[in-house]
């Protein structure tokens, strides 16, 4: 881990109780052999749609939903393909050029906690996977009454 980014770790940890599994996780992303992802394929899209709404939205023209398996488990989002791409004969035997691609893919999402998948839809090539924030009653905002 870089020495600045320990630094914050070590300042912000005296300052916060119960959130251990957050630092953790931070500092394990800092570790020598963390590398960010270079692959860029398929392309998606990370939009907050409400309050405490977000949709993940990947790009997979030529994708049928029997191709794309949509998994969550212990706080990991993975959207993955079922196929790999025949090189050597297309489904029709007509075609002259392939550019849309039905290569392998694998896209992990690590989410909070507190963030609920709700559904996935593929839609005109669009897979939209739909989350929400759920905030506990206790966290909350109550007005209290002052007698």
């Amino acid at each position: 881990m870089t020495n600045k980014a320990l630094s914050i770790f070590n300042q912000l940890r005296p300052l916060s109780v119960g959130f251990d599994d957050v630092f953790n996780h931070f500092e394990s992303m800092f570790d020598e052999d963390f590398r960010l992802p270079t692959v860029n394929y398929p392309p998606y899209n990370i939009v907050k749609t409400d309050t405490n709404k977000y949709d993940i939205e990947v790009a997979l023209a030529g994708f049928n939903k029997k191709d794309i398996n949509v998994t969550v488990e212990n706080g990991v989002l993975t959207i993955e393909s079922k196929v790999e791409e025949n090189h050597t004969k297309d489904e029709d035997g007509n075609t002259i050029y392939k550019g849309i691609s039905k290569r392998y893919f694998k896209r992990s999402f690590t989410i909070a906690d507190d963030v609920e998948v709700k559904g996935a839809e593929l839609k005109d090539g669009l897979l939209k996977v739909s989350m929400e924030k759920i905030i506990p009653e206790n966290k909350k905002l109550k007005q209290i009454e002052i007698k």
